[in-house]
């Protein structure tokens, strides 16, 4: 980690301070709202418009993230969460609460692909080395969501065993920790180098060259989204309650182990990656997830049905980095803001639809269709992704081939 150029340190530290408030938020949220004596349907339309106001903030980024300015919207939206932490750490009011959502910079995901994501996604490969260097920062960037989201959401709501030396209370003031984080990482993200721009940016519509890739790359980021969205962690928690009587303690050490295996995948999927293609890892450790994803409702107790849902995680993620570094790989550095602003906000839009009809299923075809359904949605993003773009392939991975070729062509002449 030291010898990363000091840009990338920086955004790194941001993003560990990002990831624990969403992890401690993760958990948090929903305690304290009701707690607040928010209903049950308000609670649900304050979700929807958090996932809504994510999708909107990500169309914003891919539009204008390039014309403000990277590190300048970067600062703003920090700004912003720590204004939405302030309003949902002192108030109680239904339409402010609404306002703070609209924002898209809270999040109840640690792993998230919201504006944050967007612009680190386009900052970082111009910071970095091009090819395995930036395959590796991917892998570091997530990793760090991972585990230090794992730790937030254990510190807010872990089992009674580490309650015991740390007791937190559901309670709306603890979301005042979004204030000092989110005014800290502005401070840091002003400090970034003009290195993390990109020099003349020409006006026009914010995607040109890559229209069509990036067209053909978030209708199929959507389909798995939309697929995601039928097994998200809080229906997966209800169904093993319901199926096994599972404890809420047991789910969240399971929970906490899921984050810890997830950081680990992606520091190996930017290893395999190097070795057989972006592309390749994203569709051949994301098939074998989904097969696991789809034996789950089969097992025929609670251990084995954990253990199919730790191997399932162990692969599932993989596809996060090497899909990040695939997108900014494949387009112009001036797109790059663009790309990602477009398959973020193309996976964020259609992700509230799916865990209202996962629970119809549940309730009316069988238990278990929510899995069943996931994962073949799944199985066909990964198959027409392979089929697409297995001649679309970043500039470093055609570079052996390219040797290979002139050194045939040595040896002939």
């Amino acid at each position: 980690m030291h010898s990363l150029p000091p840009d990338v340190r920086r955004i790194l530290r941001i993003k560990a301070l990002r990831a624990f408030a969403y992890g401690f938020g993760s958990i948090l949220l929903g305690a304290s709202l009701q707690e607040a004596g928010l209903s049950v349907t308000q609670v649900g339309v304050l979700f929807s418009v958090l996932l809504a106001g994510t999708a909107l903030m990500s169309a914003l980024v891919a539009v204008a993230g390039e014309r403000i300015g990277r590190r300048r919207l970067y600062c703003s939206l920090f700004l912003l969460m720590a204004a939405s932490g302030a309003l949902f750490g002192l108030s109680q009011a239904f339409p402010l609460l609404i306002l703070a959502a609209l924002t898209g910079t809270l999040s109840a995901e640690v792993v998230e692909s919201g504006p944050f994501t967007s612009l680190e996604q386009a900052m970082l490969p111009g910071v970095t080395g091009k090819g395995k260097e930036r395959n590796r920062v991917f892998g570091y960037s997530n990793a760090i969501a991972a585990v230090v989201g794992s730790w937030g959401a254990l510190a807010a709501g872990g089992p009674e065993f580490f309650r015991r030396f740390i007791s937190l209370p559901a309670t709306q003031r603890w979301f005042l920790l979004y204030v000092a984080i989110g005014l800290i990482a502005a401070w840091m993200a002003l400090r970034l180098s003009p290195q993390v721009e990109t020099v003349g940016v020409k006006q026009g519509p914010p995607l040109q060259r890559s229209r069509g890739i990036v067209t053909r790359l978030s209708a199929l980021f959507a389909l798995d989204s939309f697929a995601g969205g039928f097994i998200i962690q809080a229906f997966i928690v209800f169904w093993l309650q319901l199926r096994f009587g599972a404890s809420i303690e047991l789910l969240g050490l399971t929970f906490f182990a899921t984050g810890l295996l997830q950081g680990a995948s992606f520091l190996i999927a930017t290893r395999l990656a190097n070795r057989i293609g972006l592309l390749n890892t994203m569709v051949f450790t994301h098939l074998p997830s989904n097969l696991l994803l789809a034996a789950i409702p089969l097992a025929p107790n609670l251990p084995i049905a954990l253990g199919l849902l730790l191997a399932r995680h162990a692969l599932s993620q993989m596809d996060v980095p090497t899909r990040q570094s695939y997108v900014v790989a494949v387009v112009g550095p001036e797109e790059r803001v663009a790309a990602a602003g477009f398959t973020n906000f193309a996976r964020n839009v259609v992700r509230p639809f799916a865990p209202a009809l996962a629970g119809a299923l549940t309730q009316g075809l069988a238990l278990g269709a929510p899995f069943y359904i996931a994962g073949g949605l799944k199985s066909i993003h990964d198959l027409v992704l392979f089929a697409m773009f297995r001649r679309i392939r970043p500039p470093e991975e055609h570079l052996p081939l390219q040797k290979t070729m002139e050194a045939v062509k040595g040896d002939r002449g």
